[in-house]
């Protein structure tokens, strides 16, 4: 049996051609702001440069491999901050990620009522929105002499160890390493949790039919599957916990020094913007922007690095 289809009515509209008009008119629209973001990422970059030109001729590299910042004697190196911006992060991170992944999988399976799951997926996201000047204020008042405490024991009985040798004196880089970890907890819980409802539910019905238990299969099947998504997360919150300067600037000390001390003060990036910016002058404002294009660059170094790690594990 055959079908004429030339005795078939004509059930497709042709497309007038202010459709068409209207379709290339959204293509160019999209290509031009994505152009325009490229065009101020571009821009800002550059700006920034120029601002900093003056410092890079003056102290080239050894800018970020010096530890003095004499605005006296205009001698400049960023390496504590370099340094503090790194291992606070780091601290962050450590807390934050077996956290933020644990209550994804709290979140996305079914061990707690949907209600109950519902109130917390707000309370997580509502994480994210409290002002980083409110946590700064909570980190002081209330985080560190919590802390404080805390590095006084570790100090009398661990102080044999590098990493508690100093005696606590209040703001520090654990302190601001805690804050760090509650403000990125948000970023990684909420895109583990998108992560890991994702999947596509045989998954999990394939791996209890082949006799896995529960855990076997969150642990062995669901969180192999959403790594990328996990991944990203982490490297989103890096980003942000190197960018943050609010909160950290009240709570790490702002001491221009190298300790490998938890306890001690120290500097981030951030925060010699956030204290120096608005009384500098002459060549401090040249080494500033240095600064500041250093911390660009490695926020930058990061998202290529979470890009790369990302695309890696989803060809596995």
């Amino acid at each position: 049996m055959t079908t004429n289809f030339q005795n078939l009515p004509s059930t497709i509209k042709k497309r007038s051609e202010l459709d068409k008009f209207l379709d290339r008119s959204f293509i160019w629209l999209t290509r031009i702001f994505a152009l325009a973001i490229a065009g101020t990422l571009l821009l800002i970059t550059l700006q920034v440069a120029i601002g900093a030109w003056p410092a890079i001729q003056e102290f080239g590299i050894s800018f970020l491999f010096k530890s003095s910042w004499n605005p006296v004697k205009d001698e400049y190196g960023v390496l504590p901050a370099v340094y503090g911006t790194i291992i606070s992060s780091f601290i962050g991170l450590l807390l934050a990620v077996p956290i933020g992944v644990g209550t994804a999988i709290l979140l996305s399976e079914n061990f707690l009522p949907s209600q109950v799951r519902l109130v917390l997926v707000f309370l997580v996201e509502l994480l994210a929105a409290i002002p980083s000047v409110v946590y700064g204020v909570w980190g002081i008042f209330v985080l560190i002499p919590i802390l404080n405490d805390l590095g006084k024991w570790l100090h009398s009985y661990l102080g044999w160890i590098p990493l508690f040798s100093s005696a606590p004196t209040g703001p520090g880089m654990l302190p601001a390493g805690v804050i760090l970890a509650i403000m990125t907890l948000p970023i990684i819980t909420a895109i583990s949790r998108d992560a890991l409802i994702s999947l596509p539910p045989c998954l999990r019905q394939a791996s209890v039919g082949l006799g896995a238990t529960r855990w076997e299969t969150i642990f062995q099947v669901l969180i192999p599957a959403a790594f990328s998504g996990i991944i990203s997360a982490v490297m989103l919150a890096l980003g942000r916990a190197i960018g943050e300067t609010i909160a950290v600037t009240m709570l790490i000390g702002n001491s221009n020094s190298i300790s490998f001390s938890l306890l001690a003060p120290s500097n981030t990036i951030s925060s010699l913007l956030a204290n120096q910016f608005s009384e500098a002058s002459g060549l401090q404002v040249a080494a500033l922007m240095y600064a500041a294009l250093v911390l660009f660059i490695l926020t930058l170094v990061v998202n290529i690095l979470a890009e790369f790690i990302v695309l890696r594990v989803r060809r596995l």
